[in-house]
């Protein structure tokens, strides 16, 4: 995974140029032959009560080194291994974690859902405010179930790239799953768990890193067999949810999560008095007569037109007036800013419970994501309190909460066509055909629009993708629901029960 190099080239210019070889500052052959120090590691002990059972369990969280073909280093992985204390059980599962962006770290579902500690934050979607803040035994962990490894891919948390090697040469769709391939596999064999059940799963870009990476783990000669994908915030298909002119299956995906945050907040004409039943309407809706509405484009009937366009304002709380100036497409960022317009206020991205005040109310768009600033103080104080202290971690960097790879991102999946439709729901697909062992998890909140339900939905029940291994699961929160405590406690029952049932 090294970036291409031009090895006659610089010989050319090494033979050319010997002055310059001779001449260079001995500080600078003393920089570059400097050796690459020991991976720093630290190892804890504790206990918790977990899923109702009381744990004894060995934390290690420190580097892991990946290395080239010649034996050196490349990259210094970081990780946080949770394993259960006791006689040894090979039939006990273990579970590799990540999150998304890409470039995000793997802190919000080690800190939020998983983790044996978490991070308090409100549960009714407000703003986490200022430190302290609590971070408290986590009864809704893993680890009665599962041992677990939280994986920060490089260029998150305290991962970096090593040696020559650059960090870019990690930042792709495949390069990036490659990576988090090898670990697993160092990791199994220095844990001597080759033969153990397997789960992966990641939230947000991290379920699209955990379709790449069972491509890399199970499309081999050597494969390593899963037993289960948790796909928490699922975003596989980014040609579908392009918001792009001419893609109308954008506006499709997103249409009935705008139904689910406009019955939230009480903008509808008549609201329905439950969620669920004015949702199926709204998914039929949406692949049904809007979808046929929008393909139509221009020769769309006037009559038609009419009758979309007030039942999609029956379904979004937007006024017939602003959908017929929208064409009846309403981007997500102008939905976030119109909805509640009336009042004052923007909703969330991340989380369209949330609600901000912007500079004022005139704009196009929200100034920022309330959903996102109502939490992240709290997880990054979070995280390097809990690993710098608890865990006794002595790392001389910072932890990266949000590194920002999304420009330098490599998006080709698997040349070829892949290269301008980008989407790795096939990947799963196939591991579903040749592995009949293989499941999938769904979870989904009803208010994320990041990574909107019905979009899953959508890329998941595309031909070539067998159904029947596939469970789904809805919450009343958003794209990290497990700020919402009723539902950390539904996810960590129905990803429990998902485990057990292997």
């Amino acid at each position: 995974m090294k970036l291409g190099g031009t090895a006659l080239a610089l010989l050319a210019l090494a033979t050319a140029m010997p002055a310059m070889a001779q001449d260079a500052p001995k500080g600078d052959d003393k920089k570059a032959a400097a050796p690459i120090p020991a991976p720093v590691v630290s190892v804890t002990r504790h206990s918790g009560t977990f899923g109702g059972q009381k744990i004894s369990y060995r934390a290690t969280t420190g580097e892991t080194y990946l290395k080239d073909k010649d034996g050196e280093p490349t990259a210094a992985i970081f990780s946080t291994t949770y394993v259960k204390e006791g006689p040894r059980d090979p039939n006990r599962p273990i579970t590799f974690l990540f999150n998304g962006g890409p470039g995000s770290g793997s802190l919000w579902l080690h800190m939020g859902a998983f983790g044996p500690k978490r991070v308090v934050v409100p549960s009714d979607a407000r703003d986490d405010g200022a430190p302290p803040f609590p971070i408290i035994d986590n009864a809704h962990s893993l680890l009665d179930v599962t041992d677990l490894v939280f994986i920060d891919p490089v260029g998150t948390g305290f991962s970096k790239a090593l040696g020559k090697t650059e960090a870019k040469s990690f930042y792709g769709v495949t390069a990036d799953a490659k990576s988090v391939a090898q670990f697993i596999r160092i990791w199994l064999r220095e844990n001597g768990r080759w033969n153990a059940p397997k789960f992966i799963g990641g939230e947000s870009y991290g379920t699209t890193r955990s379709a790449a990476v069972v491509n890399e783990l199970e499309a081999t000669f050597n494969d390593v067999s899963l037993n289960g994908v948790l796909l928490i915030s699922t975003i596989l298909d980014f040609g579908a949810q392009a918001e792009v002119p001419g893609n109308e299956m954008a506006y499709v995906v997103n249409m009935p999560s705008m139904a689910a945050t406009a019955w939230y907040h009480n903008a509808l004409a008549e609201r329905p008095a439950q969620l669920e039943p004015f949702l199926v309407e709204a998914r039929a809706f949406a692949i049904g007569e809007y979808a046929s509405a929008l393909l139509k484009g221009s020769n769309l009937p006037a009559a038609e037109r009419a009758a979309v366009r007030a039942k999609l304002s029956r379904f979004t709380g937007l006024s017939e007036q602003y959908l017929e100036q929208a064409d009846l497409r309403v981007v997500p960022g102008r939905f976030y800013k119109e909805l509640l317009r009336s009042r004052g206020l923007t909703v969330g991205r991340l989380d369209t419970r949330y609600t901000g005040r912007d500079y004022d109310a005139a704009g196009e768009e929200p100034d920022n994501d309330p959903s996102f600033y109502g939490i992240d103080g709290a997880y990054t104080a979070g995280m390097n309190a809990y690993a710098r202290e608890t865990l006794g971690l002595k790392m001389d960097r910072e932890y990266v909460t949000i590194g920002g790879l999304g420009s330098p991102w490599d998006w080709n999946i698997g040349g070829g066509d892949l290269t301008y439709y980008r989407n790795v729901a096939p990947y799963l697909g196939k591991a579903l055909r040749e592995n009949s062992g293989l499941r999938i998890f769904v979870g989904q909140g009803y208010y994320d629009m990041a990574t909107p339900f019905f979009g899953a939905e959508y890329s998941l029940t595309r031909t070539g993708i067998p159904t029947d291994r596939i469970t789904y699961k809805y919450y009343d929160a958003g794209h990290m629901m497990y700020v919402r405590d009723a539902d950390l406690a539904k996810l960590s029952s129905d990803i429990r029960a998902f485990i057990r049932a292997r």
